[in-house]
């Protein structure tokens, strides 16, 4: 049953307060009845693989910015943002304006990899934002519309480059869901990859934090390289998040980014950095490599340079393209609507500094966000970089580790309850991290002070809300919104 013009209202100016909408008592029963019969009727035959559906029950008609209406006539702050696709948000309007004058045109909407006119602004556009030193040598290949599809075409990228098969990737590295990106990711089982430790302060490694675990990451993977018995030979390329996002947001030292780029072009292995999620100015830099300074052989790219509609690109040095023509393809590389938008979103982000209001935005939000650690136990870490924000949530009665000032065991169950309490007040947040203990905040750049404010207010009364319940309250609260 499509849902009925009665059922929503137009989403209004992104200053108009959230919440339930003023219906009369008809039009209130109509809307959600059609909000629950979709809820029930997508329940009922969609894979069990669906994911946010389930911890989401909502069903969004409009959106504009940072607001989203449901078919029951809710709104809400959504700092999901497609998992970090909308960095302008919801429909904004110069990306509208761009894929209009696509459509309006007449030109063609599929043309695989042939040449058009759309095809060379986005590509313009993005030699336009890359690392100057990093552009004066750059190829792009376009291949599948996802950032998975853009990761297993650079692994057959340095595969092909230099002869060798394996790969160096992190602990807690997310990086899609096809077979060779999943093996490089944290949630490997089938293991053809060399594992190295990914500096975390709150839960080092080693147990130390700091610098000074970093510094004992970064030796640990120069350690594997040259000991000869090690047996770990020379592999293809190294891969890592500048910010890992899925990981539980944890932000890569600059210095031991250094390092990782010394060490990988000593010894002749192509780095590529995944700027899938960190990429057109999430993190406060345009491209979060740019905050180490490093130059990478492979970025690869996906989500915001789409402008809210897929695809996926890897750009690297010219000297790794060695591919015979059709050695990587894809049906749908060659979006033209995603191209359009594409461009429009990076030019407005680099027109606007978006990156640096993100950086600004972002470290005011962390700020307010830090005292939560010792207001609420439940409360293990506050980080993050620019507007990619996480709040871990812990046992507060659970042994620490290293005892006696480790951090506490990983709450999931507070984190899923959290994220319940915001949804009740009409704020979409994320989880991540290990054991899915982290609520994340993606909002999109163009985040008002007035709206990060609000975010702010929602997320730390959600969190008491929490942290002033018992186990049995938290978990009657599974259904979501009421």
């Amino acid at each position: 049953m499509a849902v009925t013009e009665s059922a929503v209202v137009p989403v209004g100016a992104p200053g108009e307060s959230e919440g339930a909408r003023d219906f009369g008592p008809e039009a209130a029963e109509r809307a959600r009845a059609a909000h629950e019969g979709i809820l029930r009727r997508q329940s009922a035959r969609e894979s069990a693989a669906r994911t946010y559906a389930r911890a989401l029950p909502i069903v969004p008609v409009r959106a504009r910015g940072l607001t989203i209406e449901g078919a029951d006539g809710r709104r809400y702050l959504d700092c999901l943002s497609g998992a970090g696709t909308l960095a302008l948000g919801h429909n904004h309007p110069v990306v509208l304006e761009a894929v209009r004058k696509v459509l309006d045109s007449g030109a063609p909407l599929h043309v695989l990899d042939l040449a058009t006119p759309v095809k060379d602004a986005f590509t313009t556009e993005l030699f336009r934002t890359l690392p100057p030193r990093f552009a004066e040598r750059a190829r792009v290949q376009f291949c599948g519309p996802a950032g998975t599809d853009a990761v297993e075409a650079a692994f057959k990228l340095v595969r092909a480059a230099t002869g060798r098969t394996g790969t160096l990737a992190f602990t807690g590295a997310y990086h899609g869901m096809t077979a060779g990106a999943l093996e490089a990711s944290g949630g490997a089982t089938d293991v053809r990859v060399t594992r190295l430790p990914y500096p975390h302060d709150y839960r080092c490694p080693f147990g130390i934090g700091g610098d000074r675990g970093a510094e004992l990451a970064a030796r640990w993977t120069e350690s594997l390289l040259d000991d000869t018995k090690s047996g770990v030979p020379l592999p293809a390329g190294m891969i890592l998040e500048p910010v890992q996002g899925e990981g539980g947001v944890i932000p890569a030292p600059d210095a031991w980014t250094r390092r990782m780029r010394e060490i990988t072009e000593s010894r002749s292995i192509p780095l590529i950095v995944d700027e899938v999620q960190t990429g057109v100015g999430r993190t406060g830099a345009f491209w979060a490599v740019e905050h180490s300074g490093i130059t990478p052989d492979v970025m690869v790219l996906s989500k915001a340079i789409g402008g809210s509609l897929p695809l996926a690109v890897v750009v690297y040095r010219d000297d790794l393209d060695v591919w015979e023509p059709g050695a990587h393809a894809g049906t749908f590389r060659g979006n033209q609507l995603a191209m359009a938008a594409g461009a429009a979103t990076l030019a407005y982000v680099r027109e606007h500094g978006l990156a640096e209001r993100a950086a600004t935005v972002g470290t005011r939000m962390l700020e307010r966000l830090r005292p939560l650690t010792t207001e609420f136990p439940c409360v293990g870490d506050v980080r993050g970089r620019g507007l990619m924000i996480g709040l871990e949530l812990v046992d507060p009665e659970g042994p620490p580790h290293p005892a006696p000032d480790g951090p506490r065991p990983a709450a999931p169950e507070l984190a899923a309850a959290v994220q319940r309490e915001c949804l009740r007040r009409g704020l979409i947040v994320e989880l991540g991290g290990r054991r899915s203990s982290v609520v994340r905040l993606l909002p999109p750049l163009t985040i008002s002070d007035e709206q990060a404010s609000a975010v702010l207010d929602r997320l730390a009364d959600a969190v008491s809300a929490v942290s002033s319940t018992g186990p049995e309250d938290r978990r009657s609260g599974a259904d979501g919104p009421e």
